[in-house]
Formats: C-alpha cells, structure tokens, sequence
C-alpha cells in the first residue's frame, strides 16, 4: 500500500474564517484550500491515504471534516475538536460519531500552543476530559511548543490508557540550530510507552527561504532515536507547509531524513504507524492502547 500522510488541513474561507491567519507572512494561506487541491499532489507523490486535522477551536468544524472523510477515498481518519474541559465530553463525542462520516473519527486535538498556562494539559478538568477521550477509543494530538512538553509528559503518565501524538516534533526551534532543552523534553516524552510522534511540519520551523534537509537532520535524527521509527509516522502539514515548500519537495526531504533506515523502518514511517495508530484502514477501530519502545502495540 503506498504512503500516509498522517496530517493535513483543509479549510473554506467563505464558510469560516481562519483567525489564526494574520500578517503579511501568512498572507499566502488566505484562500481557500480544498480536498480538491491536495489529492493530485497526494497521488503524485504516491500518498494514498491521509489523516485530516482541524485548525480552529469551534465545534462546527469537525462534523464538517467527518462529512468530507464520509464522501473521500483520500481521507482515512479525521482528528477533530471538541471542548476538554465540558462536562459532557462523552455526549459529544458520541454525537460526533452519529454524523455523516462519524466513523472515522480517528482523534481529537487543542491548540496547546495557544495556551498560557504552559501546565494547561495537567488541569484536572483536562485530564478528566482527556480521560473520556481514551474511554473513546480515540487518540490525542499535541501541538505544543517546547516549553509546554513537560505537561505532556506528565499527562501521559496520568494517562497511560491514552496515546498522545506529538504533532511536528514539539515545534523544535530549527530555524535557530539549537537542540536544548527542546531535544531534552521530547526525549523525556518519548519515554513514555503511550506516546508517538509525528515526522511533520519540519520546513516551517526553519528559515522558510533557505531551508536544507541538513538543517532538518538533527530534528529528525533525534525523534528517530527517541521514539524510533515504530512511533514515528509522516505527515506533510499541508497547506501549512506551502509557506516553505511545496507538497512533493516535505516528501523528498523526508524521504532523504530516512534514507538510511532499514526498508521495514522506512515503511513504518511512512505507512505502519499511522496504519496502527489510527486504524487507517478500517472505519471506527482505532484502539491501540500502548506502544513499547521496541514498536510493540498492544490493542484492545
């Protein structure tokens, strides 16, 4: 079976704003960016199935994602939003799943990085509602900057019936060359058994205009080593990664970052993982619970 791309976005700007598009340096993510525009660039580059993630924390999203994966051959699973800290966590997931589409709902996600309290993953009403999410069945994605990775490494102790994804490396600072403390706090997430990690987003922490696989390599040899390759999947960060490079040049370079891997390691990046993780292949079975550090997963 050929690649998964385990994160993309899609958005319309005629049926809702993206506010977090501001700035002259965004102004190149205002428009609209279809399914439509990203499937020949997916075939192209022999993508055959993706993970589609939300980017807004407004419940009217995510049915919509469900409704595009209900009528995609492209889309194998959708991470979608919900309010953590509701106390109807479980009413709304379950309403989610009732929806066109519902069935492949695969995960849900915060925009961590949004928030002010670096400990905001360990509030208790978080976990509560994170704790439904593993009840679900379902995943958890964090997109946090470095200095948040410390919550999240004790949320996954709190929670080791849930497996937290980290999104784009932790958003280490490539574009500075520095390593610490960023490569010490994701080493200290990968660590935890219920935890794996997303080879993504990459060119977009560099310098935009001058990026080079070599300044990606110490990013990417280091969750190699931390999580390695049985927790490690790909994704593209499409649209988002247009500010830097196209679609097929992100799977180039990641295709270059694992060149020295094994066959079954490179395949595991670009395929297995995700295929496990996210039940990728099957509607509505996304139940690994725990994966070792050796790739092992238990499921349900």
């Amino acid at each position: 079976m050929g690649i998964i791309d385990a994160h993309h976005h899609v958005w319309d700007l005629s049926v809702r704003d993206q506010d977090w598009i501001t700035g002259p340096q965004l102004a190149p993510l205002r428009r609209d960016f279809p399914l439509s525009d990203l499937e020949p660039q997916a075939r192209a580059a022999s993508v055959d199935r993706t993970i589609l993630v939300q980017t807004i924390t407004v419940p009217e999203e995510t049915p919509e994602l469900l409704a595009l994966a209900a009528e995609s051959d492209l889309v194998a699973g959708v991470v979608g939003w919900i309010d953590l800290t509701a106390s109807d966590v479980a009413e709304k997931l379950g309403r989610l799943r009732a929806l066109p589409g519902g069935e492949w709902l695969r995960g849900i996600r915060h925009q961590v990085q949004g928030e002010p309290d670096p400990w905001w993953l360990t509030r208790p009403e978080v976990l509560r509602g994170l704790r439904t999410v593993a009840d679900a069945e379902l995943v958890y994605e964090v997109v946090a900057l470095p200095h948040q990775l410390p919550a999240a490494v004790s949320a996954a102790r709190h929670l080791p019936e849930l497996t937290f994804v980290l999104d784009h490396l932790g958003k280490p600072p490539i574009v500075s060359g520095q390593l610490k403390p960023w490569s010490a706090a994701v080493r200290e997430l990968a660590s935890q058994p219920n935890t794996v990690c997303k080879l993504s987003g990459m060119v977009t922490e560099a310098d935009w205009h001058e990026w080079t696989v070599d300044a990606l390599r110490p990013y990417a040899d280091t969750v190699l080593d931390a999580f390695g390759p049985q927790r490690l999947m790909f994704g593209s960060d499409w649209p988002v990664c247009t500010l830097a490079a196209g679609y097929a040049e992100v799977v180039d370079a990641t295709g270059v970052l694992l060149a020295g891997l094994s066959p079954d390691e490179q395949a595991a990046v670009w395929t297995d993982t995700a295929e496990r993780v996210y039940g990728a292949d099957r509607p509505n079975q996304c139940r690994i619970r725990r994966v070792s550090p050796r790739g092992d997963a238990s499921l349900d």
